[in-house]
């Protein structure tokens, strides 16, 4: 028998980290996901998330645990609508890039928990503050379709704190022809609420699809 222990085991529970107490909320209240998820409420912003991933990750936490950085962003790419899906194959920031586990397995598995939706996948960028604008039209010219303030720190955080799957999922809540005002228009009920509450069961077919061995 193989390690009961290793990252991605059914005795390995899963952390899906997210910045927002709407997202929080959402994330929770997703429906037909079992396993063990726990949800991580991180607060704003890059330092923010590093500090809350590494108090859960670190010693006397749950130090084995894969991990996925959820809820809103900012899409990059013209034709991006809100409600749309990012699947990030890498995270970016100043600090580095890290690669992602097994985004095909995910795109496949949100695209049966949501028929019909459209997602993207690429690079991830991370920001410290919300891009506008002509940054955000430098952000896609070097390459990443969507930008957040946490997800790289996240995920870079959680691999500091040992070897483990990764992966960033985010819902497009505004895109270059459709900006927010202020991020509290999130709380007007627009589509990416009720995404994001569908996307819980295709991150437990992720963390399960883990254990499936190689050919």
């Amino acid at each position: 028998m193989g390690d009961p222990r290793r990252p991605g085991s059914p005795a390995t529970p899963l952390l899906v980290a997210c910045a927002l107490g709407i997202e929080q909320v959402a994330l929770r209240s997703g429906r037909g996901a079992p396993g063990p998820v726990r949800v991580l409420r991180t607060g704003m912003g890059p330092r923010a998330a590093e500090a809350a991933v590494a108090r859960l990750l670190g010693p006397g936490g749950i130090s084995d645990a894969a991990v996925i950085a959820s809820g809103f962003c900012a899409g990059l790419t013209p034709g991006m609508h809100p409600g749309d899906l990012v699947v990030a194959e890498e995270t970016r920031d100043a600090d580095g890039t890290t690669p992602c586990t097994g985004t095909g397995v995910l795109v496949a598995a949100l695209a049966r928990a949501l028929p019909g939706r459209r997602i993207h996948t690429g690079p991830l960028t991370g920001s410290d503050h919300v891009v506008r604008g002509s940054e955000r039209a430098a952000l896609r010219a070097g390459g990443a379709i969507a930008v957040d303030m946490e997800s790289a720190a996240t995920l870079r955080t959680a691999l500091c704190h040992g070897p483990r799957p990764v992966a960033a999922v985010r819902v497009v809540v505004d895109a270059p022809e459709h900006e927010l005002v202020r991020i509290g228009t999130v709380r007007g009920g627009i589509s990416a609420f009720r995404v994001l509450r569908a996307v819980l069961p295709a991150f437990y077919e992720w963390h399960r699809s883990l254990l499936l061995p190689r050919r």
